[in-house]
């Protein structure tokens, strides 16, 4: 009979405590923390799926780069490693390092939007949008009609309508968008990948238009490793093959390094155009640092170097799938409403379908957020009306497993509370808004319960 489990393809070599606390703790805390997961100290977390951005393990091969890291001002040959892993992958001639991706993102809408521009995607992100409406853009969502049915499964929900795309030039003028965005995975859409057929036919689009086409590239190899499973013709391809089939389809991506790139901070912005590379370097020497670090240390720039090319292991793929898989699937075996299919980095719970009674004004995705903490100490994060206020399709609660940290143990701790939390889903109430920020509300936003939860 032949061996099914799939086990972590690594060992533990360092080991950091956890606190528990009591419910009667937590309710505290949480008071404290004016009902936003994102105010608590994270010791008072026992398992932090907030995100998996910045949040994962490093390996023995990324410590022993971050020890030869040069911290030259400029021309540190960290730099010219992390150049050369970077174009090996995405193949663009342009690298810039940033500090993270939404310095990407801010120097890139900076650089070629204007007031009145319309930038497409097939779901852009909090910081994706908040960058395109702080220059005074417009940011439009073009998901497939799929993802408005959370429960029907799709192996690549995270497409594009490229109809619609084509419709909105037709109608606005191409005059008016000067990029076409793509995220990969679509993460604001449920983790959910996006075809190599798609991404070939936004190319196509855009090259008939001359708008230039990006990616949204965080989780770059989780959507390469889907679409060598879920797409004919890619099964004998290798993930690091398929990426780079993709991108080279575009003309520039925006990239945390946080998510698949596997360090702890660092992102970078890439394109082909000479011109506008110069102008995003002008931009990058102002606020973030020389165009060789980026706002980024050289040891920084090390293991973002290796854990790009760590990402692609199929190894690590194949665990990293189907341990999110696990999570997702014990919990909707028991009714518990989720987006399907489960997702590379996360499981998105359905909060308008596990609190039909808080209607979406009263933030469903954060009084279930919430009750999950109060319940076990986890922290999620809502993806929803706080989130994205009218802009918002669907109402999700997002469990993002940070990479290489929480044994099999934990997530089946994870689905206890969840199941325990589906048990008397009829007690939770709403929240109202207390206070809120202009931009990316949800980070600092304080609200206060309509009725009490559950003592």
């Amino acid at each position: 009979m032949p061996i099914t489990t799939i086990i972590e393809p690594f060992r533990i070599k360092s080991v950091e405590p956890i606190r528990c606390t009591s419910r009667m703790q937590r309710e505290q805390l949480l008071r404290r923390a004016h009902y936003n997961l994102f105010m608590l100290p994270s010791e008072d977390v026992l398992i932090d799926l907030l995100t998996d951005s910045g949040t994962g393990a490093m390996s023995t091969e990324q410590w022993a780069a971050i020890m030869r890291g040069d911290e030259s001002y400029a021309g540190s040959p960290s730099f010219t490693r992390f150049r050369s892993s970077v174009q090996e992958i995405f193949g663009y001639k342009h690298v810039i390092p940033t500090h993270q991706g939404r310095a990407a993102e801010r120097i890139l809408f900076g650089t070629v939007c204007k007031k009145g521009d319309i930038v497409p995607n097939n779901t852009h992100f909090d910081t994706t949008r908040a960058n395109i409406e702080f220059v005074g853009a417009e940011a439009v969502d073009l998901p497939i009609a799929e993802v408005q049915q959370p429960s029907k499964p799709h192996p690549f929900k995270g497409n594009m309508d490229v109809g619609a795309l084509q419709q909105l030039i037709a109608r606005v003028g191409k005059e008016r968008i000067p990029l076409v965005m793509l995220t990969i995975t679509n993460n604001s859409g449920g983790g959910q990948p996006v075809s190599m057929e798609n991404a070939r036919a936004v190319s196509t689009v855009c090259r008939t238009h001359g708008i230039p086409f990006y990616f949204d590239a965080c989780r770059f190899a989780e959507n390469a490793y889907f679409i060598k499973l879920r797409e004919p013709g890619y099964q004998d391809k290798t993930p690091k093959q398929i990426a780079q089939e993709m991108f080279n389809l575009g003309d520039g991506c925006t990239m945390s390094a946080k998510k698949d790139g596997m360090a702890n901070i660092g992102g970078f912005l890439c394109t082909n155009d000479d011109v506008l590379a110069q102008q995003e370097k002008d931009l990058l020497i102002l606020t973030e640092g020389y165009p060789t670090y980026g706002g980024l240390a050289g040891r920084d720039l090390e293991a973002i170097a290796v854990g790009l090319q760590e990402a692609l292991d199929e190894d690590y793929l194949k665990y990293r799938a189907a341990s999110t898989a696990y999570l997702g699937n014990h919990i909707s075996e028991r009714g518990v409403p989720i987006v399907q299919p489960p997702g590379g980095h996360a499981i998105y719970l359905d909060a308008r379908t596990f609190l039909p009674h808080v209607p979406p004004e009263q933030f469903p995705g954060v009084a279930l957020a919430n009750e999950l903490y109060l319940e076990g100490g986890i922290r999620s994060v809502e993806i929803g009306t706080l989130m994205f206020a009218k802009a918002a399709r669907m109402d999700l609660v997002r469990l993002a497993i940070p990479r290489r940290v929480y044994t099999q143990s934990h997530i089946d701790y994870v689905v206890e509370v969840i199941l325990e939390v589906w048990e008397h889903r009829e007690q939770i109430g709403g929240l109202k808004l207390v206070s809120e920020a202009p931009f990316l509300r949800h980070f600092t936003a304080q609200l206060e319960p309509l009725r009490t939860s559950r003592a």
